[in-house]
This record gives structure tokens, sequence and C-alpha cells, in this order.
């Protein structure tokens, strides 16, 4: 819409109703006018704001036929509101019309006052639905964006595959230790989907009793069991035409796995208390941190089930595999809670930097944005220093200060370059050396000489159990 004036591209077997329409109209509109039922082409698309179609011709089955085909093609090519003018009220042909994307159907012939009402409704309704489809895919970038923080290394293989997965309609099995962000993971691929504009309906399984999961996953009939007073909708009807995210899907018991797998196979189900199928067109994505292969092979989880779930995987690495990831998310964290607490804070000092990159995180992604949200929140100035992480983070490091000695230093920083070395090499000495540049020898003086035990270095500790020579830090 250019300011005011309303484009139409007017459609019309008798090419004369033209004029009077433009005149009848008045002010505010502007009319291109053809005979033929067609679209308008790549290069004037964007003259129009609206499509005008007359179908009140008195050979009215060709053009009904004609106004069909091209409300069908017209759905795959450019989004324009449609407004058409209708010979006679045939509801079938109406419904059929607006299932092919018409906005609004009148009457024949039809009042100017409600047309002009007509078609500034439609090109208003069509500028609110392109503001909308602009801020789901500001939302979409908003949601991604946190997923996709340090998705480098490690992680780049699942954001290649999540990329490729995500516009196919197929059902995503998510696994990963707890906090490794497998919901959003869910979020960014249900928002990189066709399915964007339609909901998003997430449920955790985890430690509820199977009668009440049932009754959140399937909904009830009016008097199902005491209490019911009314109807209600589950997940799966909610997430209708969505998708619906089945967090801890290992923690579902073996009573009601055979009705997902229901769900699953046939996309429909009875309410508790009904018996009438109940069918639902959901795209399913399912993440849980356990080995759903290892449970099926207990007996512990259907093995059907489990194949129909497992179509695609997406496999999320622990942080402390992908530490290169930390400075990035670390930063990302800072400015988010920052820009939310009304702070100043711009930066970590490097001590802080390093103690984060150095920490095993044994709650992923979710608990360095909990340590992050805690430093914004003590932090003074524009930096995190050290002394506002948790102490469990701080230990092993000091503040650096003038009278600290150069010797100690020194020591300081070989003694976290070697440990940081050994455990991205697996704790083998041989490729430890070979990665820091040094001999085999000089580095198991190092160890020695910096006092580095096993349990420093993540390994667990050493038996008293003899045990066979190996490579690895002993």
């Amino acid at each position: 819409m250019s300011g005011d004036l309303i484009r139409v591209f007017f459609c019309s077997p008798d090419i004369a109703f033209a004029e009077p329409l433009t005149h009848a109209l008045g002010p505010g509109f502007q009319i291109r006018a053809t005979r033929e039922l067609r679209w308008p082409d790549a290069a004037e698309f964007g003259t129009y704001d609206v499509v005008l179609l007359d179908l009140q011709a008195s050979d009215r089955d060709p053009v009904i036929k004609a106004a069909l085909q091209f409300l069908t093609e017209s759905q795959s090519r450019f989004p324009l509101p449609v407004v058409a003018i209708l010979a006679s009220e045939d509801r079938s042909l109406t419904l059929r019309l607006m299932e092919l994307g018409v906005h609004l159907i009148l009457a024949s012939p039809p009042d100017m006052i409600e047309l002009r009402i007509a078609l500034r409704r439609a090109c208003r309704f069509h500028q609110l639905e392109k503001e909308a489809q602009e801020l789901r895919a500001q939302e979409m970038k908003i949601t991604a964006s946190y997923t996709m923080v340090g998705a480098e290394g490690a992680l780049s293989e699942v954001l290649a595959m999540a990329q490729k997965v995500a516009p196919c309609d197929v059902t995503v099995l998510i696994t990963g230790e707890t906090g490794t962000g497998k919901e959003l993971w869910a979020r960014a691929i249900h928002r990189m989907s066709s399915r964007s504009a339609q909901p998003f309906i997430g449920f955790s399984c985890a430690n509820l009793p199977e009668t009440l999961i049932e009754d959140e996953l399937f909904g009830h009939e009016k008097g199902a069991f005491t209490g019911a007073t009314n109807a209600r909708r589950g997940r799966f009807e909610l997430a209708d035409r969505g998708t619906l995210f089945l967090d801890e899907i290992g923690d579902l018991s073996l009573g009601l796995q055979p009705k997902l797998l229901r769900v699953v196979q046939e996309r429909s189900f009875e309410r508790l208390g009904g018996s009438k199928p109940v069918a639902v067109d959901v795209r399913m994505i399912c993440a849980t941190h356990r080995d759903l292969s290892q449970m099926v092979e207990q007996g512990r989880f259907r093995e059907d089930l489990y194949y129909r779930l497992n179509v695609v995987q997406l496999h999320l690495p622990p942080l402390r595999d992908r530490r290169e990831s930390i400075p990035e998310l670390a930063h990302y964290f800072l400015r988010q809670f920052a820009n939310q607490f009304g702070k100043k804070t711009k930066k970590f000092s490097p001590l802080a930097l390093q103690a984060l990159e150095e920490n095993p995180w044994p709650g992923n992604v979710r608990e360095l944005e909990n340590v992050v949200q805690r430093a914004v929140v003590l932090a003074e100035d524009s930096t995190i220093e050290l002394s506002h992480l948790p102490e469990k983070l701080r230990k092993g490091f000091s503040d650096s200060s003038p009278a600290q000695s150069y010797d100690a230093e020194i020591r300081e920083f070989k003694k976290r370059l070697v440990l940081r070395t050994l455990r991205q090499c697996g704790w083998k000495k041989t490729e430890t050396a070979r990665s820091l540049g040094i001999a085999r020898n000089y580095l198991h003086r190092l160890i020695n000489q910096l006092n580095i035990i096993p349990e420093e270095a993540g390994m667990p500790p050493v038996s008293s159990a003899p045990a066979p020579k190996s490579d690895a830090i002993m």
C-alpha cells in the first residue's frame, strides 16, 4: 500500500466494467484492468496491493474454472490478498474460493461502499500478516541465536544436520547431557521449518505419574474421572499442524509407550474416557539424556517406538568437549544479562575468562549461563573479575597483583597450559607433547615439577591396584 492509495489488479471478462468501477470507488484507489485471469508478472508484482476478481460473467462455468486454476497457481507464487465478486450464492463454491485463499467474497452487484471497505480491509489484513511474518522471523533469529552461538568445532556438524532436517517433516531425536540446550535446538528446528507459523508445544515426561502424563498428552472427556467437569484438549491437540517437543522421552513409562506409538503411526488417538478418534497433524521432536538403545536392550523402552522416534538423531556434545565455544557463549550471556539488568559490564578479565575455559562444566551451557548471570549481578564496573565467579571456579587461580613474583606467574601459566592441553589430548602424554611442541621426557619433568596430579587433570583417582602401563598421565 503506497501511502493511502490502494493499487488494485482487476481481472474481469467484462473490461468495460473497469471504468465505472474506478469512478464508483472514488479517490484512494488506482485500478489496472485486464480481461485475463492471470497473476501479475514478477516485474509488476510490487506495484499492486490487492487482486479483485470479477466472477459474475454470464458464461459462468468457464470463468469459475479459470478462477479456480488462477487461485490454485497463485498459492505457490506471489501472496497478494484477493477479493472476489460472485454472481450467485453458492455455498460450496464460496467455501472452495476461501480454501484457495480468497480473503473476502461479495455478492453481485457489489455495493460500492462495501467494496471499498472490503478492499481496504484485505490490504490491512495483508499488511498485518506481513508484519507478523517479520516478527516471526525476528523471533526465529533470537531463538536460534542462542542455540547457534559457538556452533563451531564439535557442534558444526550438528548445526549442518539441523539446517538440513528442519525443512523436512520428519521426527527428530535430540540426545545429550542435561543442560546442553536440547529444547533450544528443538525450537530452532521448528522456527526453520514450514510449521514455524504454527504452535510449538513442549512437555517434559520426567518425574510425573503415568496418569498425569497421559492426561497432559491426550486430554480427557467430560466425566472421564472424578473432577473432570469439562472436556480438555491435550498437548497433541494443542500442537496440531505445529511441533510437539517431548523432553526426557526416556522417562516415559512402558504403559504409555504403546499409546504414543499409535499416535506416531496413525496420527490419531482417543482422549481419556473417550472412544472417538482424534486426528492430528503433528511433527514430533523428542529429547533425552538417556541411552535409549541401551534401554531397548534392557527391555525398558519399546524397540518399535525407538525406531519410530529415531528417524534423525542429533547428539549435542557436552560443553567440556567443545571448550572453544566457551568464550563466545560467555560473552553472549554477558551482553544478554548486562542489557537485562541495565549494567555497564562489557568484558571479562583475562584470568576470569581463563577460569571459565578450564572449568569442567558438569551442568553444561545452563551452568555457564547461571555463572555469567551471577557475575554480571556482582560486577560493579565494566569488567567481570575472577572474584565475581563462584569459589569452585576460582580454585587454583589467584588475582594478579604487582606483588606476585615473575617466577610464580610463569609457573601458574605453565601449569594451566599443560593441564588444558592434557585434557584436550585425552591425557595422553605423547599427543600432549606433540601438541605443545616439546619432547615427551620434558613433558614428564614438567608434570612432576608443576605437581600436576590425575585429579587436577580431570582423570579419576589412581587406585591402589596395579594397572597396566599406558601413555596416559599417572
